[in-house]
């Protein structure tokens, strides 16, 4: 089924670059076309298959990653338009996302054989405004954050959700978080998990300024506006998956909404959500004596 893939890896780290080649080996050792992006190839001592950007694997079957859910991030915003399947071998830290374990390759045999589960995880559409003309935009897997950029500065905004407001609020910031990043930054700052198949958006506040204010779940297909409304008195600026970074000022527009492509995420066939949850949030441990 799986024909042609694609082998991205985060490069920097010792293990990535020896997991990479193992998945290297192991997929020469089947009847696939192997495509690897350029930074990875860099880490093969011999690379004779062909090499590309990673903008440019979108006519891939699938795509391999090789690293953590950090490098998942990144290939979601940069190919989930293109709609190839991507699945990911664990190289970071919890590896919520990437679902195969460094050593259960054979995990990876079974997604080729047509053995796994395929989920569809919608990303979320940043775009600022400023005087009316568009800044910037990207698309996020997890979260967009709207922070003042100092330790111990507020920010001063105006919330609308599909036109109705909201509230204005003075904290250090926003979190609007996907399903998927539910249990990412959104997750630490007191919002709930949320199963990834949700069509629902969560919007955190970061320590604000009232004892009322509490995480506010919306339907999916939602259109936020965030619009600040007083000059900060420090370096704001709004993150997408804490690796795409803009700065924002005082009357700025930052819309919200969900992105047109998801993310069309592979994992093995016996692969749980709760089982995650259980294993690395250690959810239901006892306590000591209990």
């Amino acid at each position: 089924m799986f024909k042609t893939i694609g082998l991205v890896g985060r490069a920097g780290k010792a293990e990535v670059e020896e997991t990479v080649a193992e998945v290297e080996a192991f997929l020469c050792q089947r009847d696939t076309t192997l495509i690897v992006e350029t930074n990875t190839a860099s880490m093969l001592s011999v690379c004779e298959h062909k090499v590309c950007d990673r903008e440019d694997m979108g006519g891939c079957d699938l795509i391999v990653v090789v690293g953590g859910d950090g490098s998942l991030l990144g290939v979601a915003r940069d190919l989930a338009h293109t709609n190839t399947p991507v699945v990911g071998v664990n190289r970071g830290g919890l590896g919520f996302l990437a679902g195969i374990p460094p050593d259960q390759l054979g995990l990876l045999g079974d997604v080729l054989a047509g053995r796994y589960q395929l989920e569809e995880h919608f990303l979320l559409q940043l775009s600022l405004f400023r005087d009316g003309k568009l800044m910037g935009e990207s698309t996020a897997l997890n979260d967009i954050v709207v922070h003042s950029g100092s330790l111990a500065r507020m920010i001063e905004f105006n919330l609308t959700v599909n036109g109705d407001f909201v509230y204005t609020q003075r904290s250090d910031g926003l979190i609007v978080a996907s399903p998927t990043g539910s249990t990412a930054y959104s997750l630490s700052a007191g919002g709930p998990i949320m199963h990834p198949s949700l069509d629902a958006i969560v919007i955190v506040p970061m320590f604000p300024h009232t004892l009322t204010s509490r995480p506010l779940v919306v339907r999916g297909d939602s259109k936020l506006e965030i619009v600040i409304t007083s000059e900060p008195s420090s370096s704001p600026m709004v993150s997408c998956d804490s690796q795409v970074d803009m700065a924002i000022a005082e009357g700025d527009i930052i819309r919200v909404e969900k992105a047109a492509s998801p993310l069309r995420l592979v994992n093995p066939e016996q692969h749980s959500f709760f089982e995650s949850c259980r294993s690395k949030l250690d959810w239901a441990s006892r306590l000591v004596g209990a």
